[in-house]
């Protein structure tokens, strides 16, 4: 019996555990789920006599290294700060490991250590990152073995609503981490190359430059620039690239309300708001706006951000959150980001009816071996099937789940600390997403 350990199991990992379970008994695993609370997770697996779950606290020593050390492969699903202690662990005692987290340099300063051990190390494998990784390696190998050169490469992924549970002037719910959304942007400027020209955007300016994409069955979508697009030239083998980019989803309208929050100041997380406990919302947005004894929070609010009398749909977006309404905040030493996180919370959340929807779209643009330039366009659309089994979470724990079972299994075999770009490692697990419903449609442009 080969023993797996998965460290962390939040809101992403439902559709995870119910893949290594499905797989336990055909495969001989025990899976032993650890995290710090496990009510909800007893009352979903508890009757699977091949899961065990325990209450586990990562930063105990002992529990943690007693947990690795009988184990033959650790996932590892707990925030990307923590991942760390958990792969030096692993190659002590020479066990596999798997994450879906960005690869940091810390992780990757452990690949020699990973090869001395004999052991495989596999970060970004959930959705994006991760799916994104297989399925744009897989049409860039392609074009590269029919003797084509590719100049051009975008690719968006968007955690969204689904049309049917779409019931708000945002066209928008929460469908990961709450936290992260408000957050996104922050951590300097995002970079990008187009037509061989480098571009920076400051987080202020951010989601002002958007971009309409249009994708064929599921309508119109608007992206915005992520992170630093640049460093994936080298990672995909394209150095000499005229344009990379890289960014996330939103349906049109989205970026331009959300840049009224930017602009305002409350996504801020560096400090926190005195007496915050006992404020309203209204209060709270009065806080940015300049004083003025005679005018409204309504009226401050639109002459601040300069929002003309024509933008009533922006402006409708905006007080749908109740943000000028006196709604106790309750919150202590809260910086503007947690305030904001939990004002919208009150209407971003999903109802037990809803249901969520990945889009990822990539676009190629190269020059076959005859000299002829070429677009083509590969896209997956994928709906949850319920709050627990949602496509966010299908898609970041089935490449997970996948990927264990090949690592056990002796399909991935090389040692060291690795993102999944190589060829026979993409080709199996595209093939069982496939099977599992997440599959991409290509389509020549011209």
């Amino acid at each position: 019996m080969k023993e797996i350990l998965l460290i962390g199991a939040g809101r992403s990992t439902y559709s995870l555990i119910k893949y290594l379970s499905k797989n336990a008994v055909q495969h001989d695993w025990k899976i032993t789920i650890a995290d710090r609370i496990i009510t909800d997770l007893k009352s979903r697996f508890d009757a699977d006599s091949r899961i065990e779950i325990i209450e586990f606290d990562v930063n105990n020593q002992n529990q943690r290294e007693t947990c690795i050390k009988k184990s033959n492969i650790v996932i590892s699903m707990l925030p990307a700060h923590m991942h760390i202690g958990v792969a030096k662990d692993c190659i002590r005692f020479k066990k596999h490991m798997v994450t879906a987290s960005y690869i940091s340099d810390e992780m990757k300063a452990l690949f020699d250590d990973a090869v001395d051990a004999g052991i495989t190390i596999i970060n970004e494998i959930g959705v994006d990152p991760g799916i994104d990784h297989l399925s744009a390696m897989k049409v860039i190998d392609e074009i590269r073995d029919a003797g084509g050169e590719i100049t051009g490469f975008e690719t968006f992924t968007g955690g969204l609503v689904a049309p049917e549970s779409d019931d708000n002037p945002w066209n928008y719910k929460f469908t990961w981490n709450p936290r992260n959304v408000v957050l996104a942007g922050h951590g300097g400027a995002v970079k990008f190359i187009q037509e061989g020209t480098y571009k920076y955007i400051p987080y202020h300016k951010l989601f002002r430059r958007t971009e309409i994409i249009d994708i064929e069955g599921h309508g119109k979508f608007e992206g915005y620039a992520n992170r630093d697009s640049l460093k994936y030239r080298s990672i995909y083998g394209l150095n000499d690239i005229k344009t990379m980019f890289r960014g996330t989803l939103r349906k049109p309208g989205f970026c331009r309300a959300w840049d009224a929050f930017v602009q305002l100041g409350a996504t801020d997380d560096s400090y926190t708001i005195a007496n915050s406990e006992n404020l309203t919302f209204r209060g709270f947005i009065n806080l940015f706006l300049p004083y003025n004894p005679t005018d409204s929070v309504e009226l401050k609010f639109r002459h601040y951000l300069n929002l003309a009398h024509d933008e009533i749909s922006l402006f409708e977006k905006l007080e749908w959150l109740d943000i000028f309404k006196e709604i106790p905040i309750g919150l202590k030493n809260a910086t503007p980001a947690q305030i904001l996180q939990l004002i919208l919370e009150r209407k971003w959340s999903l109802s037990e009816q809803d249901k969520d929807m990945i889009v990822m779209w990539h676009k190629f643009v190269y020059t076959t071996n005859e000299g002829k330039e070429k677009e083509l366009h590969s896209s997956m659309v994928l709906k949850g099937k319920s709050t627990l089994e949602t496509a966010m979470a299908m898609t970041v724990g089935l490449p997970v789940g996948i990927s264990t079972k090949l690592l056990l299994e002796g399909k991935i075999n090389e040692p060291g600390v690795h993102i999944p770009i190589k060829k026979d490692i993409y080709t199996l697990i595209l093939k069982e997403l496939e099977e599992n419903g997440i599959q991409f449609v290509e389509r020549e442009i011209s």
